[in-house]
C-alpha cells in the first residue's frame, strides 16, 4: 500500500475506533436509541470510506500488476478476488 493511501487509512480508522468507544459509552449512560442508531450508521459510513480507499489503491496496484503482467493464472485470481469482494458486499 502507498505510504500516503496508508496513512490515510490508519488514520481513518483510529478516529473510527474512537467513535465506536463514544458509541459504547452512549450505551453504556442509556442515551437515546435514535442517536445510538445515527453513530452506529456514521460509523458504516465511515467504514465504507476506508473500504472504498484499500479498494482503490488495490486496483491501482495489485490489480493493475497483475493484469499486466504474463501470468494467466494471477490475472483470473486477481480478477475472482474483485468479483468475490463486490458479491460480498451486495449481501450487506
Amino acid at each position: 500500500m502507498e505510504t500516503r493511501t496508508k496513512a490515510e487509512v490508519l488514520r481513518r480508522l483510529r478516529s473510527i475506533a474512537g467513535h465506536v468507544e463514544g458509541i459504547a459509552r452512549m450505551v453504556e449512560e442509556d442515551a437515546y436509541c435514535i442517536d445510538i442508531i445515527r453513530q452506529v450508521q456514521a460509523v458504516q459510513r465511515a467504514l465504507s470510506k476506508v473500504n472504498d480507499l484499500v479498494l482503490s489503491q488495490h486496483l491501482r496496484t495489485c490489480v493493475t500488476t497483475a493484469i499486466r503482467g504474463d501470468d494467466p493464472e494471477q490475472r483470473e485470481r486477481v480478477l475472482q478476488e474483485i468479483v468475490e469482494v463486490f458479491e460480498a458486499a451486495q449481501k450487506i
